[in-house]
């Protein structure tokens, strides 16, 4: 080879790496799609002379692939395999794309050839034959061993080298476009979750003004009075509280006047429900876990301790926490650190405790079902809450208050209630407490036809007398008079299931008479020590 031919194949190379350069320059320069689109045509046309090429890219399903662009001449933009450039998705199995995608060099193929034997699948051939090609080849498009797409050319239009060089310029690009596509679409979607929970805010923060406000806890009786001031003197302390009570006496709202009255009280008080979650839930969701720590778990969760860090996490039903995760709660709560389900370390938490349960947890202990390390951590600062019987003085404020914010919900303009359906109310023994009468003035409005409540609708108040009086033959007249408040209630219920055979929930059953959701009930009947079987006459 003679020193002006080497200097030749050097001045070419020399000239295709200034090329190559340009093309990957200009192609840096832009981040979408549009853009990639637009530098691609102007140099594979002006600069490498390809008149007629094709991009094809793979779908992320890895199975079929979609037309990206093109620069061929259109006969008629009606043929069928034009169509398919802009049409659907087109599998990859069988097809010419796949001979390719396997290929480490670019493969050429025959158009007649393929017509004869039918060996690939190419439906979009008929374009290509419209345009004059009778050879078409394609090179895949990679990047970091992913396969990108495929550029489609005319062969013998550039050399095999300088092909391989704009095909990974090319590959480069639409892998950056596709990125920065994936990244808008994931900063799109953070804006949007970003404004749901600013709009979640604001509706939590409007909902705890207006249902929780604790400036609205009614009581002005002796018992009421005392729950204010032990209230008072522990809300701006951090010290760990336990609610006691009974299901339906406000217990949550107790819990809430305590955090709005705590320097923590810029913060949303965080809930955890211990008896609704599932029991092999309950763990994620206090402390969290890390993607891949079991099965489902495709994503970090961030526990409700992290969210209730710097303020405080409620607790309900806490005597509802299984055995084993007891243990794991009282660590945190001494320790002051958690470690999420699958994670490799701990993280320190400033979280405040108030916990409520309707169960007597020191009675828990003793049976076993409770611990009595986590029994005695929680119950730094116990507050009781008093039964609605106990309470009776403060029936008329409460019927006041749910007649006021009910007739707003239920567009009923009830404005007072009579003396009589007053005295009744008072007389009623009220299982389900509170949230027992809030019900039952909302069904008495809604049934109400004029501006004042003449009648209330207590449930099955006849089957409850009889169930009473059957209580009362059976232990003898001041039977009732004699016994703790828990026999007088354990009796009552037994008798009410009597009358109703034993059914608990239902038309008819216990439940419904008693005014409370089966599931109280049976929590009730479980405090108790009432079987079902053995409460009707076995």
């Amino acid at each position: 080879m003679t020193t002006t031919e080497i200097s030749s194949i050097l001045e070419k190379k020399e000239r295709e790496k200034s090329l190559l350069l340009a093309f990957s320059n200009h192609l840096a320069t832009v981040r979408d799609m549009n853009g990639v689109r637009v530098i691609i045509q102007q140099f594979l046309k002006q600069i490498f002379s390809v008149t007629e090429y094709l991009i094809t890219l793979r779908n992320d399903d890895n199975k079929t692939y979609s037309y990206f662009m093109h620069d061929l001449p259109v006969p008629d933009p009606t043929d069928e395999g034009f169509k398919i450039i802009t049409g659907d998705k087109m599998p990859i199995a069988g097809a010419m794309t796949g001979a390719v995608l396997q290929s480490e060099e670019p493969v050429t193929f025959s158009i007649q050839d393929n017509i004869r034997t039918n060996r690939y699948s190419f439906p979009s051939l008929s374009f290509w034959r419209a345009a004059g090609a009778s050879q078409i080849m394609g090179i895949r498009l990679r990047v970091a061993q992913e396969d990108i797409g495929i550029l489609w050319l005319q062969p013998g239009k550039v050399n095999d080298r300088l092909l391989k060089g704009i095909s990974a310029q090319i590959a480069i690009a639409l892998a950056n476009a596709t990125a920065n596509r994936a990244i808008e679409r994931q900063l799109q979607e953070i804006r949007r979750y970003k404004q749901q929970l600013e709009n979640e805010n604001r509706y939590l923060q409007s909902e705890i003004r207006d249902t929780h406000n604790s400036d609205e806890i009614v009581g002005r009786g002796i018992e009421m009075q005392k729950v204010f001031r032990l209230v008072e003197r522990v809300a701006f302390a951090s010290s760990t509280v336990l609610i006691l009570g009974e299901t339906g006496t406000g217990k949550e709202l107790i819990a809430r006047a305590i955090h709005q009255h705590s320097p923590r009280k810029d913060k949303l008080m965080v809930k955890v429900n211990c008896a609704a979650l599932p029991e092999h839930l309950i763990e994620s969701e206090l402390f969290g876990h890390e993607r891949g720590s079991f099965t489902g778990a495709i994503d970090r969760k961030i526990g409700k301790f992290e969210l209730a860090n710097d303020s405080t996490l409620f607790l309900d039903e806490i005597g509802e926490m299984p055995m084993d995760l007891q243990v794991k709660l009282l660590r945190a709560i001494q320790e002051r650190e958690i470690e999420r389900v699958g994670g490799k370390g701990t993280i320190k938490i400033n979280v405040r405790i108030i916990a409520a349960t309707n169960r007597p947890l020191h009675l828990e202990v003793m049976e076993g079902r409770f611990r009595s390390d986590l029994y005695y951590r929680l119950n730094v600062f116990p507050i009781c809450m008093p039964a609605l019987r106990e309470r009776i003085e403060d029936i008329p404020l409460l019927v006041e208050h749910f007649i006021k914010k009910l007739s707003r919900s239920t567009g009923r303009r009830v404005m007072d209630i009579a003396p009589e359906a007053l005295r009744e109310l008072m007389t009623y023994s009220w299982p389900g407490n509170i949230r027992e009468l809030e019900n039952l003035i909302e069904r008495s409005l809604l049934l109400t036809k004029g501006d004042v409540i003449n009648k209330i609708f207590l449930p099955a108040s006849s089957i409850k007398t009889e169930a009473v009086v059957n209580t009362a033959s059976v232990h003898g007249s001041d039977a009732l008079l004699k016994k703790t408040l828990d026999e007088n209630e354990r009796d009552y219920i037994v008798a009410v299931l009597r009358q109703c055979k034993g059914k608990i929930s239902g038309p008819g059953g216990a439940a419904a008479i008693l005014g409370v959701p089966s599931s109280t009930l049976n929590s009730k009947m479980r405090k108790l020590g009432i079987r079902k079987e053995r409460a009707y006459g076995n």
